[in-house]
């Protein structure tokens, strides 16, 4: 018989709420981790974006935290991105709501006087990024003495993203015994060192997988003409109604989504000198299918949480593996399928190549303009070592071709 949430032990009314929310059969990280997070232990869940976790953890939460005092909470869940501090917010405040647990996420860009007001009233979960909490906690308008249970959301991306020192700070000043939940894509290197100082006897889940990302994947690698280069984004953007460009500049955020939009596409741009409120309406005319491209930067794009993205651009190669696999992995998700396609130009041919082989893929390259149909069926169409740039019509040895390997 498949389990449902309510076998795995939640109250009553959180598994109500879950089943009125539509949401009756627990993902597989969600199987693993709930009954150890409900019986008080710690646990390492080994787990990436789209995998379920925020309910992994935040049932857990909700179901063992108390009610708060003023400027106390009793639950806290460190991101590592104001993102995904809205995202975890939204997943777990109408669950909260449905127990009598109030969830503020505390986040920097957003008014500091307004947040200390939500938690002096009472807010019994606070979800937060590490700086902010931090100038709470400095301030005076929060503490973390009564803290009862503890998630650390994405920890390899808050180590990546420079974030441990904080981190570290903060679990400093949380004096009482606490439970810990720690979830992160990968269990090693900074982030064991974290487990191993800061978790007691921690159980370890992880889902059985398929190979690393790329293989739930269709991949395609463009060489297009510089001057036609937007125009293939275009052209791709108005068969695929909900597009995510990665570009590496904040400039070429910006000059990208204005050039989208004077080819009639409704575009937006997300990175780090936008006011938080442009980021959020961003967001969400994205996640609402009202924009149609939503064109970022790395930064900006860590721990975006949205469904049905149906392919990612690299419009700007990647020149590190873990990117490539990080952008890539914003489509699919939680098991769907998903195009990702990377744009080259002739001078980024080689390295291109290289971060092929380095993330283990071994697909054509092919010469693409933008009046070409097959970008209108990027998923469909299944490029062939004979179109692969610089191949003669069934020569051994191009890119793709078996006999090149």
């Amino acid at each position: 018989m498949t389990a449902t949430f309510a076998a795995l032990g939640l109250p009553e009314p959180l598994a109500g709420a879950l089943e009125s929310a539509g949401l009756v059969e627990p993902f597989p990280i969600q199987r693993l981790t709930i009954p150890d997070g409900l019986a008080g232990r710690d646990v390492c869940g080994k787990a990436k974006t789209g995998s379920g976790k925020t309910l992994a953890f935040g049932l857990p939460l909700l179901a063992r935290v108390g009610q708060a005092a003023p400027k106390a909470p009793r639950g806290l869940v460190l991101v590592p991105t104001r993102e995904l501090a809205l995202q975890v917010a939204e997943v777990l405040e109408p669950l909260g709501a449905a127990i009598g647990r109030a969830v503020v996420p505390v986040y920097g860009g957003a008014p500091f006087d307004g947040q200390a007001k939500r938690i002096a009233e009472g807010a019994d979960v606070v979800v937060a990024t590490p700086g902010r909490l931090i100038d709470h906690v400095d301030r005076g308008t929060v503490s973390l003495a009564g803290v009862e249970v503890l998630v650390l959301d994405e920890a390899d991306r808050m180590v990546d993203m420079g974030f441990l020192p904080q981190v570290e700070w903060l679990l400093r000043h949380m004096s009482s015994e606490h439970q810990t939940l720690l979830f992160s894509a990968t269990l090693d290197g900074a982030v064991d060192h974290m487990i191993r100082d800061h978790l007691h006897d921690p159980v370890r889940r992880e889902v059985a997988s398929r190979t690393q990302t790329v293989e739930e994947m269709e991949h395609r690698f463009l060489l297009v003409h510089e001057l036609d280069k937007l125009k293939v984004l275009a052209a791709i953007a108005r068969s695929h109604p909900r597009t995510l460009a990665f570009v590496n500049s904040k400039r070429g955020c910006d000059r990208i989504a204005g050039d989208l939009r004077r080819e009639g596409i409704v575009a937006e741009a997300i990175h780090g000198d936008l006011h938080q409120r442009q980021r959020e309406k961003a967001l969400t005319g994205f996640a609402k299918g009202e924009i149609a491209v939503l064109v970022a930067t790395d930064v900006a794009a860590r721990g975006l949480d949205i469904d049905e993205i149906g392919i990612v651009v690299h419009y700007d190669p990647p020149s590190d593996p873990k990117d490539y696999l990080h952008r890539s992995g914003r489509t699919a998700r939680a098991g769907e399928e998903g195009v990702v396609v990377t744009l080259i130009l002739w001078n980024e041919e080689l390295e291109v190549r290289r971060l092929q082989k380095r993330v283990g893929l071994n697909v054509p390259i092919v010469e693409m303009f933008s009046n070409d149909a097959r970008l209108a069926k990027l998923a469909e169409w299944q490029p062939l070592a004979t179109e692969a740039v610089g191949a003669a019509p069934g020569a051994p040895g191009a890119t793709g071709d078996p006999g090149s390997r």
